[in-house]
């Protein structure tokens, strides 16, 4: 009953007031998070499995990672501290292995979940004119290569990364995305977003940078929020059916 009285207390915008509201607004800047607001998959938590059953990572460090998310999912450890584990698990396979790797398992997993009016706004701000950006908690290598469907080019991409040297990825983190560290890391490159769209609680901070958020998908958390901050809230169209 309370979800359904938060519901009705937003703004719910069907897909064609949703395009044309966005449309119209012309943003120049528009900024998308990506797991749950561009498709409807956790592709962090789902590569991390699959990488591996994949075989891809040492029996220890399967251990290690399965226990760190076992801390995370009883709230033991943090949001920041399980996505930048889930990137520096990596550490010593080739860059090249990670980005085909990321490649199947978007193609195989991720891609059949996109929602294809999130890809179908994202086009057509492209071809306005609008400098599109992604940012999300996931390793890049696997944003960088879900937002091609989306017409995001990597050197726009804000994602969980770890420092490669000789081609290969190290522990070391340059940056973990989530949060207040969304918020930050726009403002680290200098981008000022006119249009943010984001679904969790997590994606909050940006969301208040920008003079029009829209939260697609949204969790729970994230419903509250916008029906506290009046923000409108779309639900795509895969998710309705």
């Amino acid at each position: 009953m309370a979800h359904a009285e938060t519901e009705a207390e937003v703004e719910k915008l069907g897909t064609e007031a949703f395009l044309a509201r966005v449309l119209e607004s012309r943003p120049a800047v528009a900024v998308f998070d990506c797991d749950g607001t561009l498709w409807a998959r956790d592709a962090g938590s789902g590569y991390m499995t699959w990488s591996m059953e994949q075989g891809m990572v040492s029996r220890q460090t399967t251990d290690w990672i399965l226990g760190r998310y076992s801390l995370y999912r009883s709230g033991s450890v943090g949001e920041i501290e399980i996505c930048g584990d889930m990137t520096r698990m990596y550490a010593g396979l080739r860059e090249d292995e990670l980005r085909a790797s990321a490649a199947r398992f978007f193609a195989e997993h991720i891609a059949p979940h996109i929602f294809p009016d999130m890809r179908e706004l994202t086009h057509r701000l492209a071809e306005q004119g609008t400098e599109l950006w992604a940012v999300s908690s996931t390793n890049s290598w696997v944003i960088e290569e879900g937002v091609r469907e989306f017409g995001i080019p990597p050197e726009r991409v804000l994602a969980a990364r770890t420092v490669f040297k000789n081609g290969l990825a190290t522990e070391e983190l340059v940056c973990v995305p989530s949060g207040e560290a969304k918020r930050e890391a726009l403002e680290n490159v200098g981008v000022r977003p006119d249009a943010v769209f984001g679904n969790s609680i997590h994606d909050a901070a940006m969301l208040e940078m920008a003079e029009a958020p829209y939260v697609v998908n949204p969790t729970p958390a994230l419903l509250m929020k916008a029906s506290a901050e009046r923000w409108p809230v779309y639900w795509p169209q895969a998710v309705r059916s």
